[in-house]
């Protein structure tokens, strides 16, 4: 067998489709640090990559070279690099979707002076891609790239209520539903039930199932062929707001911005 054959057979994930393998390896190694401490040793990335030692140990090596992954000279810890940034920046500047909702975002921010959020879909999650502050946050409520599960996200529940309620379902019943907080729904049939009126109002309320003290709402943006894509969130604290009076007053708003970004 020729080389370049058993290239292919060995690249061929078993899936038909052809991947190589090295930059899987590659890639595991940086979402290796997803969730975790800043700094890991070259024990823990193989335990968390489930790659062994002697791989990582020259994956590092490459990786660091192209500015991916730094480490500390004192500790010999490896923590992700600022070359991740700049993967970030492209994504960012060229995501048409992006560009089109920002403008719509940064008067939606003008009027309602809270936290105004921007999300992508991704699998059973929503991903931050856009941000705005209000006048006080968190730090981690300020950084883009944060994940939040659809069911417990005003966001994932709005892109849910935009979806066939039998593929929302299903989406629901197989996802990994933790408790994030005491407010966490975990329910199926109450998850459902929030999607449900979202479906019918058309935006979701979501309160303190995230972030104890913050409440949201969020309608969601359609693709051309009328998919649930992304979505618009207000957020604010529930020290200053009534969900009541929250709902009725922000979820008009967000509605409308939703489908300005559409349009």
């Amino acid at each position: 067998m020729s080389n370049e054959a058993r290239g292919s057979r060995d690249e061929d994930g078993g899936s038909g489709q052809p991947s190589v393998k090295s930059v899987e390896k590659a890639f595991s190694i940086l979402s290796a640090f997803s969730g975790r401490d800043r700094f890991m040793s070259l024990a823990q990335i193989s335990q968390a990559a489930g790659l062994d030692k002697s791989a990582v140990q020259r994956f590092t090596r490459t990786l660091c070279g192209l500015g991916y992954l730094e480490q500390d000279p004192s500790t010999r810890q490896y923590c992700l690099g600022r070359r991740v940034l700049g993967l970030s920046y492209e994504y960012l500047r060229t995501n048409s979707l992006i560009e089109k909702a920002a403008p719509v975002l940064i008067d939606l921010r003008r009027t309602v002076r809270e936290r105004v959020d921007l999300t992508l879909r991704d699998g059973d999650e929503v991903v931050y891609v856009f941000r705005l502050q209000s006048k006080r946050e968190t730090m981690q409520a300020a950084l883009i790239g944060r994940r939040v599960p659809m069911f417990c996200s005003a966001g994932g529940r709005a892109i849910l209520s935009r979806m066939p309620r039998e593929e929302a379902s299903s989406v629901i019943q197989a996802t990994n539903r933790r408790r994030i907080t005491p407010m966490t729904l975990i329910d199926p049939d109450a998850i459902m039930h929030e999607v449900d009126t979202a479906r019918e109002r058309g935006f979701a309320v979501q309160n303190q199932e995230w972030r104890l003290d913050e409440i949201v709402a969020a309608a969601a943006i359609l693709d051309t062929d009328g998919r649930p894509v992304a979505a618009v969130h207000i957020a604010a604290s529930t020290t200053e707001w009534d969900v009541a009076e929250f709902s009725e007053r922000m979820g008009p708003l967000v509605a409308a911005a939703a489908q300005d970004v559409q349009h």
